[in-house]
């Protein structure tokens, strides 16, 4: 019974406006690091046997502010594993989401995600994405459960869409069905595998008051998903 903590990164200047997807150096801003030091003093006291961490920037910042953070005694490496990193947008990335919303495509991953493949030669399908990512937990599971015992618990940090569809797939949702679910910066979604399934123990868990639970006033009111996670 293998716990995993998962946490999207903190905020960075390109979170929400800018499908930042995997341009290099984007660094979290002032309040990212902020949430990521909050994050992790929350999770001071929770026993961690190990640390993973998608190989972008702002994803390695967050997680070194959970591995330093005061009265955590380990573990204080950090693995990094590709296959936590962000959906490759190809020719999408760079551009702002507004931009985005105007392409045919957009549509089509608002409704039928497992339909997609990003455009250009970096382009991902974002079925391969969640594949990617699945697999991924599934071989840390069974390290982490080999390594420290099947009662361990690890965190991931990773990225607003692989997120969810690690999510659906725990939820045994068709992958065309994961824009129904949130991650927010610097949230904790906790699912603890067994052997018979997963079960969803937290979702997007900021630990903040009540704020976030009311419409924001530029909500699109088609009710479009932000690709990338939003801000």
């Amino acid at each position: 019974m293998t716990t995993l903590l998962l946490v999207r990164h903190g905020l960075t200047e390109l979170t929400g406006p800018v499908l930042a997807g995997w341009t290099p150096g984007v660094s979290l801003n002032d309040r990212g690091r902020a949430q990521a030091r909050a994050v992790g003093e929350r999770l001071a006291s929770v026993p961690l046997a190990a640390v993973v961490s998608s190989p972008l920037d702002r994803c390695l910042q967050t997680a070194e502010a959970i591995v330093s953070a005061p009265g955590r005694d380990g573990p204080h490496e950090i693995h990094r594993d590709e296959r936590f990193g962000e959906v490759r947008y190809g020719d999408w990335t760079g551009r702002p989401l507004e931009e985005l919303a105007a392409e045919p495509l957009w549509k089509v991953v608002q409704t039928h995600p497992s339909a997609v493949t990003f455009p250009g030669p970096e382009g991902e399908a974002m079925a391969a994405a969640q594949h990617r990512a699945v697999a991924a937990v599934r071989d840390w599971n069974a390290r982490i459960a080999a390594e420290a015992g099947p009662n361990a618990a690890y965190l991931v940090c990773s990225h607003g869409d692989i997120i969810k569809a690690i999510v659906a797939d725990a939820l045994g949702l068709h992958l065309d069905q994961f824009q129904r679910i949130h991650v927010e910066p610097a949230s904790l979604t906790v699912i603890r595998y067994t052997e018979l399934r997963p079960f969803v123990i937290r979702l997007n868990d900021t630990g903040g008051g009540v704020d976030g639970l009311l419409p924001p006033p530029d909500a699109a009111p088609e009710g479009d998903a932000p690709v990338g996670g939003g801000a």
